[in-house]
């Protein structure tokens, strides 16, 4: 078919476009190479000076020559790391603009000043400004811009890119009155483009379309907390993410030194948003699930709700502090020491009144010298008055000689040993002693369930980890022996005739390796996303990785899966009131359908009548679709619902199951063979999307998740454009 003079002349245009832009993205693209040669270069002719032949006393001038390669041997280094970070496009944005409204429209689209904007700035030869990076003041207008206040912008484009090639645009024309009759528009909207698309595996970033509301999250004050609020879909994670990156580039010299970290709710949800920071240029932020905030400790196994919801309650602060000061289990309960010519005795009582006295005011593993004097103490009371005199003269000689003699070595090792939180935990499967502990915290019930959990396993569930951390505080460090560091000096051997220095960069590299190994234990800021489920313990832990950090939290209450939404917010209130605090609330819902948002927002509003329900900007025409199995088929029906998907749709397809179906889900999805397909459990699905989700059993994951309607919510809203569940009754529905 012959195509029409109008549409012909559109092509021409768009290729006409296309290639000016491509133009100057090459530009771009030959300057950044040529700057990551000459970073190269330095990095190259730096090391060559630190392994020059030095005979003899380094002058002063040499030295600070070399200090100064050095320094630029580290900013090389770490520029050809910034151009080499993996990312969909260099620049992604532009914009056209004239001098506001009290001046004539610009005649000619070639009188509008161009900005182009991109992941990181880029200059010419002559330092005139290329692209600038997306986070700096002057590409603001860039999201912030509206018709009702376009901040001068007449047009705003987006470049959609694979590569260095450019393969589309998409136009917004902020002032069509003031826009030259030759300016083209081009494409149908950016945003709406960006959402159409198939979603992998990992969360891309969207720095070529954030929105306005969302860019004023991005860009808050650093200090204090940041709250970011919305419903499902909303893109408060990747906001987060942006504003991470944001942070570091307005303040680099405070948050890198000090550290970023994010800790999400699972390792599915930290490996999904792995990604995005790399693809702004950021690679210094430290990634976390929840489970792994304690070093050696990589919990994923989740309790079963009752237990979870004893384990997270704040009522375990009393357990965990009478089981850390009570008697080691397998400790002796007496002492019986012959010195001096007597034997002299402790029994139980004395010594549990010798433990007490040790830990008024000091943590256990650190109260081990106050212990021993206070054995000491007891024992020279014992001692016979008729001897003291005359074998020892004070209590000092005493307890010199009692505490070398090998017997009281021997016990005092067991009366006191180093106890780690791990030990102090697997106490409490003795439901005897936890009874103790407990005292009126917790039921008889609740003792029962919380013994029988720790002691039917030795893996930790993520609600240990808390319960550890919390240890780890109460028993303290023990002591260790003080040993001078060596401090390396960059000029060391140079006058003694070696080849070799370490630059800048080589000793970076090692410090980064160092640091993998041991992660800071406090942070200068910490991002907490799906911070609605933190358990009151968990926030607890969270909060001592960044006494004196600035924060950004990120939540809906309506998607909460701890039971009591107010007892975490309290927790959360009680760790960080001291903090001024800056909340964001986003209202669009960018992820679902509109047939599929209205469906979940249906489920919801039975429970919670006000819960904070975004408006979804898109429809597909598409319902989501329930379907009745019979009884005994849940894996089948899941099996053949997820293969009729994968031929629907271009990108991912989810099966969110209850944990206790899994095994049988799992092997039918392995029979399908296509890796666009996973089975993850209602917690697992916390923050992740895909464009296509079957939902096994929605009944079973209120019943067995902690949450309850709130995590079917959730589950419900995973869903880009199809949702199916697969039930044994249509009961569950609204």
């Amino acid at each position: 078919m012959d195509q029409s003079p109008k549409s012909a002349d559109h092509e021409n245009v768009e290729r006409a476009e296309l290639a000016a832009e491509q133009q100057h993205i090459d530009r771009v693209y030959d300057r950044v190479a040529e700057a990551a040669r000459s970073a190269s270069r330095i990095a190259v002719e730096g090391h060559q000076r630190g392994q020059a032949q030095n005979v003899g006393r380094v002058r002063e001038e040499e030295q600070t020559g070399l200090y100064e390669r050095d320094v630029l041997v580290f900013a090389a280094a770490r520029r050809i790391a910034e151009l080499d970070a993996e990312h969909e496009g260099l620049v992604f944005g532009r914009l056209d603009s004239d001098h506001g409204d009290d001046t004539e429209a610009a005649a000619s689209a070639a009188d509008l000043e161009k900005l182009y904007v991109g992941r990181i700035g880029v200059r010419d030869a002559e330092y005139e400004p290329l692209v600038i990076d997306w986070r700096a003041p002057a590409a603001e207008p860039f999201y912030r811009a509206t018709s009702t206040d376009r901040l001068n912008v007449v047009r705003r484009r987006v470049l959609r890119n694979k590569g260095p090639r450019i393969v589309g645009l998409e136009d917004d024309l902020l002032a069509p009155e003031r826009a030259p009759e030759d300016l083209p528009v081009m494409g149908e909207g950016a945003l709406m483009a960006s959402l159409s698309r198939a979603r992998g595996h990992t969360m891309r970033d969207i720095v070529a379309t954030i929105q306005a509301e969302q860019d004023k999250a991005i860009r808050a004050p650093a200090r204090g907390v940041t709250v970011i609020g919305g419903g499902p879909g909303t893109g408060k994670t990747v906001v987060a993410l942006h504003r991470a990156a944001y942070l570091l580039y307005s303040d680099r010299r405070r948050f890198e030194r000090g550290g970023v970290l994010v800790v999400g709710p699972s390792a599915a949800f930290m490996a999904y948003i792995e990604r995005v920071l790399p693809s702004l240029g950021e690679n210094t932020v430290s990634l976390k699930a929840v489970g792994e905030l304690v070093d050696g400790v990589k919990a994923t196994a989740v309790d079963e709700a009752d237990v979870a919801a004893i384990k997270g309650s704040l009522r375990m602060r009393g357990v965990l502090s009478r089981a850390a000061r009570d008697r080691v289990p397998t400790a002796p309960s007496t002492l019986r020491i012959f010195v001096g010519g007597a034997t002299v005795e402790l029994d139980a009582n004395q010594l549990d009144n010798v433990r007490r006295n040790a830990l008024r005011r000091t943590a256990r593993n650190r109260a081990a010298a106050e212990a021993r004097k206070g054995l000491v103490a007891a024992l020279w009371q014992r001692f016979p008055d008729d001897l003291r005199n005359g074998v020892y003269g004070d209590r000092e000689a005493f307890g010199d000689q009692v505490t070398e003699t090998p017997a009281f070595r021997t016990f005092f090792s067991q009366w006191w040993p180093v106890l780690t939180p791990e030990s102090v935990l697997r106490w409490l499967g003795d439901p005897r002693r936890l009874q103790r502990w407990a005292r009126n915290d917790l039921t008889p019930t609740e003792i029962d369930a919380l013994a029988n959990a720790i002691r039917s396993t030795d893996e930790f569930t993520i609600a240990d980890v808390a319960l550890l951390d919390e240890l780890s505080t109460l028993l303290g460090r023990a002591p260790v022996a003080e040993t001078k560091d060596e401090e390396f000096d960059w000029l060391e051997g140079l006058s003694d005739g070696v080849n070799e220095v370490l630059t800048t960069s080589e000793r970076r590299a090692r410090a980064v390796a160092a640091r993998e190994a041991e992660e800071p234990e406090e942070y200068a800021h910490v991002l907490v996303d799906e911070a609605q489920d933190l358990s009151p313990m968990q926030w607890r832990m969270v909060t001592r990785r960044g006494p004196q950090a600035s924060w950004t939290i990120v939540g809906d209450p309506a998607q909460s899966s701890w039971p009591d939404p107010d007892e975490a917010r309290a927790a959360m209130d009680s760790m960080l009131s001291h903090l001024q605090r800056h909340s964001f609330r986003l209202s669009t819902n960018y992820r679902n359908s509109a047939e599929i948002y209205q469906f979940a927002g249906e489920v919801i509003r039975r429970t919670l009548p006000d819960a904070d329900l975004p408006d979804a900007v898109r429809r597909t025409g598409v319902e989501p679709e329930h379907r009745v199995f019979d009884d005994g088929k849940v894996s089948e029906a899941a099996g053949d619902a997820a293969a009729e998907l994968l031929q629907l749709v271009e990108g991912t397809v989810g099966v969110i199951v209850p944990p206790k179906l899994r095994p049988g889900i799992d092997a039918v999805l392995g029979e399908l063979g296509d890796p666009r397909v996973v089975a993850v459990s209602p917690l697992e699905s916390k923050g992740l999307e895909y464009d296509a989700v079957v939902v096994v059993e929605p009944d079973r994951i209120v019943s067995d998740t902690l949450g309850g309607v709130r995590a079917l919510y959730v589950v419900l809203t995973r869903a880009t454009q199809r949702l199916v569940t697969v039930n044994s009754t249509t009961h569950w529905l609204p």
